[in-house]
């Protein structure tokens, strides 16, 4: 299985982002996916996830500005960022809520004050 996550960059606080992550090789309907981002300071935490269905779950420090979504015909599950902070800094990765797949390379995501 292979996760491509992309659609990061550097933007101002208060501003928004999209990010997407292709997956390949899974059954991806059957897959509950997440979004996790990762710090030195922090190390890798889950921020959303979202079940075949379409049930989401947040982590509270986004709860109300992000939103997962799903295309289970393209295989991609997406982030989109809302009222981004800088301590949202980060780079990004998907993976299943389980983290049962490799992890890609991820996306950074760079918030500025």
């Amino acid at each position: 299985v292979q996760l491509q996550a992309s659609g990061g960059g550097l933007v101002q606080a208060g501003g928004s982002l999209r990010l997407s992550c292709k997956v390949s090789g899974s059954i991806f309907r059957l897959d509950i996916m997440a979004w996790y981002r990762q710090t030195p300071q922090k190390g890798r935490e889950q921020v959303a996830s979202i079940t075949g269905f379409g049930s989401t779950n947040y982590e509270d420090s986004v709860k109300g500005r992000f939103v997962i979504s799903r295309d289970n015909a393209k295989n991609t599950v997406y982030l989109q960022m809302n009222n981004l902070k800088p301590e949202d800094t980060a780079v990004y990765y998907c993976n299943t809520a389980s983290s049962e797949y490799d992890w890609g390379q991820g996306t950074q995501v760079t918030v500025s004050s």
